[in-house]
C-alpha cells in the first residue's frame, strides 16, 4: 500500500502547478478591483461632496456583499464545485462593473453604491472559492506559504489599482469643470475591466481544474456523516480567525480608503500623487508576501503574525503623533505589515478542520464584512475628532491581530473532538 502511494503522489502533485497559477491569476483580478474601488472613495467624496463617513459607504456597500454573499457561496460551491464558482463570480462582476456607465451618466450616488455592491458580491464569490482551494492543492502544513504566494499576485493587482486610478478616475476638483465630466471618468476604465473579466471567465471555464477531493484530508465527508451536523462555532480558533479577519480587512482598506485625504492633510499637494503613494502602500504588501513566502519556511506562520501586528500597531502611533513626512511614510509602511495577514489568518484559522474545511471558509469569508464596517467607523471618527485621532481605531485593530498569531491562533479542538 505505502509503495503505491507515494509514486501516485508523486504523479499527482505536478499536476497542481497549472491550477495554482490559473488561481494566482484571479488572486490579481480580486486584488485590482478591491482597491480600485477604494479610490472611489475620494472621488465619490469630490463629486458628491460627502463627509468622511458617507464616502466610506463605497467600501461598505463593497463588503457587505461578503457578509450577505459568503455563506450562499459555500451551499454553491458545494453544488456547483469550486471552478464553475469562480466562473459564475467573474459574470457577475461583469454586471457589476457594466453599472458604473449608466451610474456615471446619471450622476447617481445610490447607482455608484449599486454599482458596487453587486461588484462585491463577484469579489466575494471568487474569493470563497479561491482561498480554500489554493490552501487544498497541496499539503496542510505547507498551506500558509502557498496563499501567501497567491496574495502576492492579489498585492500586484492592488498596486497598480491606485495608479490607474489615480491616472484615468482622481482628478482634482479645479482641473473640471462640472460633476458629471468627473462622474464620467470611470466610464472606460469599468468598460475595458468587464470585457476583460468576460474573456476570463470564459477561459477559465474550459480549463481543466483538479477536483479537492483528490486531497483526502479536506475531502467533504459523505451524506449522514455526524460531522456535517457539528457547528463551526465549536472551534475557538475558527471563530477568532474569523475576527481577525473582520479587523485586518477593515484596517487595511480603512487606511487605503483614507490615505489620499489624508496625505493632503499632511502636505501632499494632489491626488494623483497622493494615489502613488497608496500604490506604495500596496507594494509594501506585495513586497512583504514575496519574502513572507520564504520567511514562513523559518518561522512559524503565528509568531510572524503576531510580529507583524505589533510592528503595524507602533507604526500607526508613530503616524497619530508626528505630521508631515513621517506621519506619512509610517502609514505607507503598513502595507508591508498587512502583507502576511490575510493568508496566515485563513490558514491558522481553518487548519485542522478537514471535512468542515468548508464551513470554516465561509465563517471567515463572511467576516470580511469587517471592510464594510471599520472603515465606516473609521470615517465616523475622522469626522468628529480629526483623521489622526480615529486612527486609534487601526491600532486596536493590529494589536488584536497580534493576539490572535501569538496565542488566539491554537486550536484548542479538532475534528475528531
Amino acid at each position: 500500500m505505502a509503495t503505491r502511494s507515494t509514486p501516485a503522489s508523486a504523479s499527482t502533485t505536478p499536476n497542481y502547478t497549472g491550477p495554482f497559477i490559473t488561481v494566482a491569476v484571479l488572486f490579481f483580478i480580486f486584488g485590482f478591483i478591491t482597491n480600485l474601488n477604494m479610490a472611489l472613495v475620494p472621488h465619490l467624496k469630490s463629486i458628491f461632496d460627502l463627509p468622511y463617513a458617507w464616502a466610506m459607504l463605497a467600501e461598505s456597500a463593497f463588503f457587505l456583499a461578503y457578509f450577505v454573499f459568503s455563506s450562499p457561496t459555500s451551499k454553491l460551491i458545494e453544488t456547483i464545485g469550486y471552478k464553475r464558482t469562480m466562473v459564475v463570480s467573474l459574470f457577475i462582476q461583469v454586471v457589476g462593473c457594466l453599472l458604473f456607465i449608466p451610474a456615471a451618466r446619471m450622476v447617481s450616488f445610490p447607482l455608484f453604491l449599486t454599482a458596487v455592491f453587486i461588484v462585491g458580491a463577484g469579489v466575494t464569490a471568487l474569493q470563497t472559492a479561491a482561498n480554500p482551494y489554493v490552501a487544498i492543492l497541496g499539503p496542510e502544513h505547507s498551506a500558509p506559504v502557498r496563499l501567501t504566494l497567491a496574495q502576492a499576485l492579489n498585492s500586484v493587482g492592488g498596486t497598480i489599482a491606485p495608479l490607474v486610478a489615480g491616472a484615468y478616475i482622481l482628478t482634482d476638483p479645479a482641473s473640471t469643470a462640472t460633476k458629471a465630466a468627473v462622474a464620467n471618468t470611470v466610464r472606460v476604465p469599468y468598460i475595458l475591466i468587464a470585457a476583460g473579466l468576460l474573456i476570463l471567465g470564459v477561459a477559465v471555464a474550459f480549463m481543466r481544474l483538479p477536483h479537492i477531493s483528490q486531497t483526502q484530508e479536506f475531502r467533504p465527508a459523505k451524506e449522514g456523516d455526524p460531522i456535517l451536523g457539528r457547528s463551526i462555532w465549536g472551534y475557538r480558533h475558527t471563530v477568532l480567525g474569523a475576527v481577525g479577519i473582520f479587523l485586518y480587512v477593515g484596517v487595511e482598506v480603512g487606511l487605503a480608503s483614507i490615505a489620499v485625504n489624508y496625505f493632503k492633510t499632511q502636505g501632499v499637494d494632489s491626488a494623483k500623487t497622493a494615489s502613488f503613494l497608496v500604490s506604495l502602500y500596496w507594494g509594501g504588501a506585495l513586497v512583504g508576501r514575496l519574502l513572507g513566502s520564504w520567511v514562513l519556511t523559518k518561522i512559524k506562520s503565528g509568531r510572524l503574525l503576531g510580529g507583524f501586528g505589533f510592528a503595524a500597531a507602533l507604526f500607526v502611533l508613530i503616524s497619530m503623533v508626528t505630521t508631515g513626512q513621517v506621519a506619512i511614510w509610517t502609514i505607507v509602511i503598513c502595507g508591508f505589515f498587512n502583507s502576511i495577514m490575510f493568508p496566515n489568518i485563513f490558514a491558522l484559522g481553518i487548519k485542522g478542520l478537514g471535512p468542515m474545511t468548508s464551513k470554516g471558509s465561509g465563517l471567515i469569508m463572511t467576516a470580511v464584512v469587517g471592510g464594510a464596517i471599520v472603515p465606516l467607523a473609521l470615517g465616523a471618527a475622522a469626522d468628529r475628532f480629526g483623521i489622526q485621532h480615529a486612527f486609534v481605531i487601526p491600532m486596536i485593530c493590529y494589536l488584536f491581530i497580534a493576539y490572535y498569531g501569538l496565542w488566539g491562533s491554537k486550536p484548542t479542538r479538532t475534528v475528531t473532538a
